[in-house]
């Protein structure tokens, strides 16, 4: 029984020591990048109504939700998805706000997959949203932001892939295929499954030209110009609109100075049902899926009673913590540098230094020693902490012994006149 309370429930797990430092320091550079943008910070509870994930507002089915009940007997859910949960956020607290916001967030959410998957059911996710605003400048803003926070993070090798769902809605539309078969055509085409995508057609009555836009649909990824031979395909108008608004957006990246970063995929069709335009994913080494994801809502709003534009990303924070570690990639993180070791008759002085220290700014570890272990028990401790020094304040505390804890020096000073030289 003891040893299976120290084991965590599958899809779970402890992060500690350096891992845990490599990943607050990943968290502090990704939100100073977008408060760099001017995204202010918004926090949402971790669990919801479970009407507000419903499937033409989530991301996760039904089935996929951790659901529980209060004890009004209301259907609670842990939240599976920021971007619903801000929208419901803002059009309570922003109803009648017609100028853009820019919101951004640090949060867990929740989804109880299966384990042949391997991803994890509680992950951490920070990003980006901005309402009010439909114009491809804001598009152009999300995609530059992603990148600028994946650099800031340390990711070297990266790539944003855009797509864009109104081109695939305007064949279906122009096709006349019912929801059914559209749903199924989808998550054939994002797969990239070529051969049940024919045999699916086969089945649909539709014009040769539909069917031979469908067909070439998988093919269409790479760089603008192959997105740009699209129109061949087609003479829908919403489809030939997003052909153009991808354009623009690559006329803006090229602006930013980050188009390199950017290849497009009209394939790329995402299941979550909130999308309305311009989707994206950001691919990098050592994983095989996404490290971010993001899009374009702009009715998802209007579910919860204001109607206004939106365009938003979440990064997933623990995945992209696999790849920094995959591709040995380490930001520099402060640690503790150094510990204060006093004896009892030498506390007041051993805490006078090491606050004298930390009003510098220092990391300070402030322990009283204890009979049974040694100094060197101590050092050994330090050691294992990435710890630079130790001082011994002994005695009257008059005196300290100054430890080089990497070159396993010593030296004995002054106090007083240590103090007075840092």
């Amino acid at each position: 029984m003891a040893d299976k309370l120290i084991h965590t429930p599958e899809g779970v797990r402890d992060i500690y020591d350096a891992e845990c430092l490599q990943k607050l320091k990943v968290q502090e550079q990704i939100l100073k990048v977008l408060h760099l943008y001017g995204y202010r910070h918004i926090e949402t509870p971790s669990f919801e109504f479970f009407d507000i994930f419903s499937k033409d507002r989530g991301s996760v089915s039904s089935q996929e939700m951790f659901k529980f009940f209060d004890r009004d007997n209301e259907t609670l859910v842990l939240r599976p998805d920021m971007t619903p949960a801000i929208a419901r956020c803002v059009s309570k607290y922003f109803a009648d706000e017609t100028m853009p916001l820019r919101l951004c967030y640090l949060e867990r959410t929740f989804t109880n997959n299966t384990s042949y998957q391997g991803r994890l059911k509680e992950a951490t996710q920070t990003g980006a949203e901005m309402i009010g605003d439909d114009s491809s400048d804001a598009d152009g803003e999300m995609i530059a932001m992603v990148i600028d926070c994946l650099k800031a993070a340390g990711l070297e090798s990266f790539q944003v892939e855009l797509g864009q769902v109104e081109f695939y809605l305007g064949l279906v539309e122009e096709a006349g295929i019912d929801l059914k078969t559209q749903e199924k055509l989808r998550e054939l085409i994002d797969n990239k499954n070529f051969f049940a995508v024919e045999e699916l057609l086969d089945s649909c009555a539709m014009s040769q030209r539909s069917r031979e836009a469908f067909l070439r649909l998988p093919e269409l990824f790479g760089s603008i110009d192959q997105i740009r031979k699209a129109r061949e395909l087609t003479e829908n108008p919403r489809s030939l609109f997003a052909i153009t608004r991808l354009e623009k957006v690559h006329e803006i990246m090229e602006n930013y100075g980050l188009s390199g970063y950017v290849s497009y995929d009209l394939g790329m069709l995402s299941s979550y049902q909130y999308y309305t335009g311009i989707i994206f994913k950001a691919y990098t080494y050592g994983i095989g899926d996404h490290v971010v994801t993001g899009g374009r809502y702009d009715k998802l709003l209007q579910q919860f009673g204001k109607d206004a534009p939106a365009v938003g990303f979440g990064i997933a924070v623990d995945r992209l913590l696999m790849a920094l570690a995959s591709q040995k990639i380490r930001l520099e993180v402060e640690t503790t540098e150094t510990m204060i070791l006093f004896d009892v008759s030498a506390r007041i002085p051993a805490l006078g230094m090491a606050n004298s220290l930390r009003q510098q700014s220092r990391q300070v570890v402030c322990q009283r020693k204890h009979q049974t272990p040694s100094v060197e028990d101590y050092i050994q401790m330090a050691r294992r902490a990435g710890m630079s020094q130790v001082f011994y304040v002994f005695g009257d505390g008059s005196q300290v012994k100054v430890y080089d804890v990497a070159a396993g020096t010593c030296r004995q000073v002054d106090l007083a006149v240590y103090l007075g030289e840092v």
